[in-house]
């Protein structure tokens, strides 16, 4: 039976892995679906699976978001299209090798997709949503956002970006109706490794958790009203913790005069 609409999601990155799950989560929630992603070929296939098992209504829009124009199209649609009500925005690549190693054009492409890319889709979909009394913003972060030290540093960079910009849209949103998450997955077993440059079976497998196990307790952790999910984190209050350390730090972080321990030492 055809449930009644929760109004449409989009999801980047959509054809594969994460993105491709949160799809088929989404569909039998009772979404409509506007799937975002490169391959055209693996959206069609996604979006007739999903519309012949849930009945959803599923546009497919294949466009590269590191490509201006096609980056364009998509956020036409956020600001011109009412009936989305959730942006997922997933799409992202990855790095895994240090700086000495890396290109650095490589890594400008990884800014562009996984910064400046969803800055601007939560900009196109935002101003309708404020407008319209409702909404939500899924942000695809990454552990490594509060840990850069694991893997390449500008992928962690991006991903602090993220966690960032999520908590900011946060407080400034929340008083108008707008839920914004941020998820931060650990090592997940998607094509992420590949062709980040380290295949999926040279990482450690106690410490890699299943795509859909991830997308499950990423959704579960929206419902609980969570703004952060770490689905691997055991105990919630080991967040709860360090954000309260940050939040410490917020009173003193900007003072009339340098800490007494820097006067010391200039004597």
């Amino acid at each position: 039976m055809t449930q009644h609409s929760k109004g449409t999601a989009l999801i980047t990155g959509a054809s594969s892995g994460i993105g491709a799950i949160y799809a088929d989560r989404l569909a039998r929630r009772g979404y409509d679906l506007i799937l975002v992603a490169r391959n055209q070929s693996r959206l069609n296939d996604l979006a007739k699976r999903l519309t012949d098992e849930t009945g959803r209504a599923i546009e497919v829009v294949a466009a590269d978001l590191g490509n201006k124009p096609d980056l364009g199209r998509v956020e036409q649609m956020l600001r011109t299209d009412a009936s989305i009500t959730l942006l997922v925005n997933n799409a992202g690549v990855g790095a895994t090798s240090p700086l000495l190693a890396s290109d650095v054009d490589k890594m400008e492409e990884m800014i562009t997709l996984n910064v400046n890319a969803l800055t601007r889709l939560t900009y196109a979909a935002v101003p309708g949503f404020v407008a319209r009394g409702m909404g939500a913003i899924i942000n695809i972060a990454s552990i490594v956002g509060i840990a850069p030290e694991v893997l390449n540093g500008v992928y962690g960079g991006s991903k602090a970006f993220v966690l960032a910009f999520t908590l900011s849209l946060q407080k400034e949103l929340t008083e108008k109706n707008i839920r914004i998450q941020a998820v931060l997955p650990g090592a997940t077993a998607t094509d992420f490794w590949g062709i980040a440059g380290t295949p999926l079976e040279h990482v450690p497998s106690e410490i890699v958790m299943r795509a859909e196990d991830m997308v499950d307790a990423a959704i579960s952790g929206f419902d609980l009203g969570e703004q952060i999910t770490i689905p691997s984190l055991p105990d919630a209050a080991d967040w709860e913790a360090y954000e309260a350390a940050r939040q410490k730090l917020m009173p003193n972080l900007s003072l009339t005069a340098p800490a007494a321990r820097y006067r010391a030492a200039g004597g």
